[in-house]
C-alpha cells in the first residue's frame, strides 16, 4: 500500500508526525486485510529528502506515528518502505535515478526478498497512476487505485 494519500491524508511533503491523520476508514480496511491473511507492507517516494525539505529521520518519524495511529485502531502494517531519491534532487546523496522510486519496482524486491512475499499473488493499493504501474512493474496480481488524495481529483 501507498502512504499519502491512501492511507493518511495528503500532506504535500509531510516532514512533521503531528500532521499525520489517517484517511477515515483506512484502519479498518488495514485490519480486515490483516484479518484475512495479507501481510501488508507500506511503500512510499519521499522526493523531499533529496530536495533537502526533510531528512530520512523525519521520514521515519512520520512512519512511526502512522504505526502508532494505525496500533490506536486495533491494527498494523508488517512492514514499511520509503524511497528517499529523485533525479532534480539537491542533495547529491539524493540526486539520481534509482530502482526504489515508484513506480519501479525495488520496494516491492526488496519486501519480497525480505520477506518471502510471492508478487505474483500480490496486490497494490495506492492512489496515484504510479502506484498501479509499480504494482504492474513489480508482476503484482492487480493494482486498485483509490479516490483518495491525489485519487479524489
Amino acid at each position: 500500500m501507498d502512504r499519502d494519500g491512501t492511507i493518511i491524508e495528503e500532506r504535500h511533503f509531510l516532514a512533521d508526525p503531528a500532521e499525520a491523520a489517517l484517511i477515515p476508514g483506512a484502519g479498518e480496511a488495514i485490519r480486515l486485510l490483516s484479518e484475512h491473511g495479507f501481510f501488508i507492507v507500506m511503500v512510499s517516494n519521499q522526493s523531499g529528502v533529496a530536495r533537502g525539505m526533510f531528512s530520512e529521520d523525519a521520514v521515519r518519524s512520520v512512519n512511526d506515528r502512522v504505526l502508532k495511529l494505525l496500533e490506536d485502531e486495533g491494527t498494523h502494517i508488517d512492514a514499511t518502505y520509503y524511497c528517499p531519491h529523485h533525479p532534480h534532487g539537491v542533495l547529491p546523496q539524493y540526486a539520481r535515478v534509482c530502482q526504489c522510486r515508484k513506480p519501479a519496482p525495488g520496494m516491492g524486491h526488496r519486501a519480497a526478498a525480505e520477506y518471502g512475499i510471492d508478487l505474483s499473488q500480490s496486490y497494490m493499493i495506492g492512489d496515484k497512476p504510479s502506484d498501479v504501474t509499480f504494482g504492474q512493474n513489480c508482476g503484482m496480481k492487480q493494482s486498485f487505485l483509490v479516490s483518495t488524495g491525489y485519487g479524489s481529483g
